[in-house]
């Protein structure tokens, strides 16, 4: 399955190849839905971006998902995004001309059941469907991590994988149907724990043994070489961290809109259950460690080759 997920992105990426060249004077940057992207909505409501290059048109596109975020850069269409940094290694495996650029966040994942009699992964040998966001995300390779370290065979889950969207797996767990489990990140993670009967089967950090950043920020080569505004967007996300650190009221006011939720649940979700907004990145050599040992990776590099 592992060689089969690496074949299969090449194959999206190779398809992507064509597409339009990039305006002038312009930064395309992707979002998506996820308190991990807080800083994002942050940096565009407030302007910072703008701020520091006026004459500059940002252009904020909606991504889906790592796919499409991989396919807008090789086309063309996207300056700069935001990933997990087991996507992204993928991609770089595959010769992306891509690198990562920023830390972003770190965030609790965790794998979640509502079925009492699974208190371990051992009880979820071939018991029900396990939900991820799609094969080789962050989310996947942590449970790989685990299966490793607990049952000592990295992919023994392999044939119970199904690949949801976020909001999608946690409507499959809610209503009980096939899906055993659902292994997520913030707000889907807090809202399925905050459901009575959901239990935390393994977590992110239980799986990674040590801090990892969740979300890097990433872009290609030819936007790095436009070092005025590679520069600009790097302090750009810099300052929309140090705003939400500084300025909580004014922060929980933006977010509250920008996320549909109550302020109470901003507030808590954002500052009191383990969300953190970095620019350090954590937990690389670790990720390609495992990733090239378990050959979701053909070839070893080396941390410093990976960042700009």
């Amino acid at each position: 399955m592992k060689k089969t997920i690496r074949n299969i992105l090449i194959l999206l990426s190779l398809l992507s190849l064509t597409g339009c060249g990039s305006q002038v004077k312009e930064i395309k940057i992707a979002e998506q839905y996820g308190l991990a992207y807080a800083p994002l909505q942050i940096m565009k409501e407030k302007g910072f971006l703008k701020e520091a290059l006026p004459d500059v048109t940002i252009t904020w596109v909606k991504v889906a998902n790592t796919a499409v975020t991989r396919e807008a850069m090789l086309s063309d269409n996207l300056d700069v995004g935001f990933i997990g940094i087991p996507p992204f290694l993928i991609g770089y495996d595959q010769e992306m001309p891509w690198k990562i650029m920023t830390g972003l966040s770190k965030s609790p994942l965790g794998l979640v059941t509502n079925d009492e009699n699974v208190t371990s992964l051992s009880d979820l040998i071939d018991n029900g469907k396990i939900a991820t966001p799609q094969p080789g995300s962050i989310q996947h390779i942590l449970l790989t991590m685990a299966a490793e370290r607990e049952l000592g065979q990295s992919d023994i889950f392999d044939n119970q994988l199904v690949a949801m969207k976020h909001p999608d797996g946690l409507q499959a767990l809610i209503s009980g149907s096939q899906v055993k489990a659902h292994f997520t990140s913030p707000p889907y993670l807090f809202q399925e724990l905050d459901i009575k009967g959901n239990h935390l089967v393994v977590s992110g950090d239980d799986a990674m043994q040590e801090d990892f950043t969740f979300i890097v920020g990433v872009s290609t080569e030819k936007f790095h070489k436009n070092q005025p505004y590679y520069k600009a967007v790097n302090e750009a996300i810099i300052k929309s961290i140090e705003f939400m650190n500084n300025e909580k009221e004014e922060t929980i006011e933006i977010l509250t809109k920008s996320y549909d939720m109550e302020k109470s649940v901003v507030e808590d979700y954002i500052y009191n259950r383990g969300m953190k907004y970095t620019n350090e990145i954590k937990g690389l050599q670790t990720f390609i460690d495992f990733m090239y040992q378990e050959e979701y990776l053909s070839k070893l590099p080396k941390v410093d080759d990976a960042i700009w």
